[in-house]
């Protein structure tokens, strides 16, 4: 079964520096195949033979750790779930336009609405922010750099752990488990 996993917060302002040699060489030494890398910020695709995903996000999570002293989260979706985080986009129109300013976070867990709406009274800016699942699909009209709804934010008031990844790269991504 086709998986894809995102790196949080590596390959990020120096943190965390990892080569996408070495990602696929760790999912390689754990008897994943067809393991390719899209982009230098720690996304995997890969093939797995009946592992979960929680199970992956834990056996890569230590690997990495145990190879090259890096811990952060890996968050796993496969295939199939990818796809529907394409399909249930709520924002097709900035999809089209600004695919670089539509941010799709990936999380741990599905947050509840009570903490979805805390967070939407936390910020007040431009964003447009929905939740579908365990992703949250912003858009950010000013850009991703100049906003105050940050990850951190996101985080704290959703009471987990998440990495975003922009249009563009969903949708590559999703093409990229295809085939």
């Amino acid at each position: 079964m086709k998986h894809v996993a995102l790196l949080r917060a590596v390959n990020v302002g120096g943190r965390g520096s990892l080569t996408m040699t070495d990602l696929r060489a760790i999912a390689e030494r754990l008897g994943l195949t067809d393991v390719r890398t899209l982009l230098q910020s720690g996304n995997l695709v890969f093939d797995s033979k009946g592992k979960k995903a929680a199970a992956l996000e834990g056996a890569l999570k230590a690997a990495l750790k145990q190879h090259h002293g890096i811990e952060t989260d890996f968050l796993v979706r496969s295939a199939k779930e990818l796809d529907a985080v394409v399909a249930a986009n709520p924002f097709p129109d900035e999809a089209t336009s600004a695919p670089g300013r539509l941010l799709v976070m990936f999380l741990k867990d599905r947050p509840g609405a009570k903490d979805v709406q805390a967070l939407r009274d936390a910020h007040k800016g431009p964003e447009s922010i929905r939740q579908e699942g365990r992703e949250l699909y912003i858009v950010y009209p000013d850009g991703i750099g100049r906003s105050k709804l940050t990850g951190s934010l996101i985080e704290k008031k959703l009471g987990t752990r998440g990495t975003g990844r922009n249009w563009n790269t969903v949708t590559r991504l999703a093409n990229l488990a295809r085939t």
